[in-house]
């Protein structure tokens, strides 16, 4: 993120102090008034005004999980990067949104992925409970691996 502060502020004791306060849940929780909070005591309740987090911060934590989805299907698909870029973006969609090991899952897909058999990777994945959960996306996803042009 781009957050500009004047550097009269001691910026890094305050980070740093904060964090010694508030502790760090990688979940959200119920701070001690009942409110639903993540992070370091970062509120996300909707019940209060001005909670949340901003779209800038949220772009931030979709790209930060973006790059550790690249990391984790690197090592776990070893023929991941010979992938173009449209499947590669595919796979990692359906990563971001069921998680590496929920991709991984798809056993089918992924073997017709790996032999370039894209017309049956694409068959396969409609092929799942997936698809009848998110069918718009999936419908797309599979265009996507079938043509290898990407239809968002």
């Amino acid at each position: 993120m781009n957050f500009k502060c004047p550097t009269s502020y001691p910026l890094e004791s305050v980070h740093s102090i904060l964090k010694e306060e508030e502790g760090f849940s990688s979940t959200a929780y119920k701070d001690s008034r009942g409110f639903l909070t993540i992070g370091y005591g970062r509120l996300i309740d909707d019940r209060v005004p001005n909670s949340g987090i901003t779209k800038e911060e949220g772009s931030y934590l979709l790209r930060s999980r973006v790059i550790g989805d690249i990391a984790r299907l690197n090592k776990r698909i070893p023929w991941f990067q010979r992938l173009d870029d449209a499947r590669k973006v595919v796979l990692l969609s359906m990563a971001y949104q069921m998680g590496v090991d929920g991709l991984l899952k798809f056993e089918k897909t992924l073997l017709y992925l790996y032999r370039e058999e894209y017309d049956k990777a694409a068959k396969e994945m409609l092929n799942s409970r997936w698809a009848g959960q998110t069918i718009e996306r999936a419908l797309r996803h599979s265009y996507t691996i079938k043509t290898g042009v990407l239809n968002a």
